[in-house]
């Protein structure tokens, strides 16, 4: 059995953990993901149904007749794409404690490609602790604590 990959929402209200052994990720390109994660693409992890477990409650909402999106109801993170009556269910690789413990294998909903965007390698880089005004409302928020 494969050790499980854990993630989660942002403000922790829910958990996930799965020990899918397939550690094969992939973009999906789509306009729907596009539109539900507000972004050119969403980075997923399709995994067996039952080989993930959850702490809290996901919420959900039907984004097409077939299809429905997972994501926490008090944060909003992004967390799932699945069709109901699949065995399967992606999970969201930005919601997973190590994104680099899948690797992307694939592109899906490649006819909506947003080229340029998902492959940045050779452009500019900037870590978020040398970001002088980011570092300083860090500061002002412990200077208040």
């Amino acid at each position: 059995m494969s050790e499980p990959v854990t993630g989660g929402c942002q403000c922790g209200a829910v958990r996930f953990s799965s020990t899918h052994p397939n550690r094969d990720a992939y973009w999906c390109h789509c306009r729907m993901c596009q539109r539900a994660l507000g972004n050119v693409a969403a980075a997923f992890w399709n995994v067996a149904r039952d080989s993930v477990t959850w702490q809290g409650e996901r919420a959900t909402y039907m984004s097409s007749p077939f299809g429905r999106r997972g994501f926490c109801a008090d944060c909003g993170t992004p967390l799932t794409f699945d069709y109901p009556d699949s065995p399967k269910i992606d999970l969201t690789v930005g919601a997973l404690d190590d994104p680099a413990a899948v690797q992307l294998a694939s592109h899906f909903g490649t006819e909506s490609r947003v080229h340029g965007w998902t492959a940045g390698e050779g452009l500019p880089e900037m870590r978020t602790d040398d970001y002088a005004p980011l570092q300083l409302r860090w500061a002002k928020l412990r200077e208040g604590e």
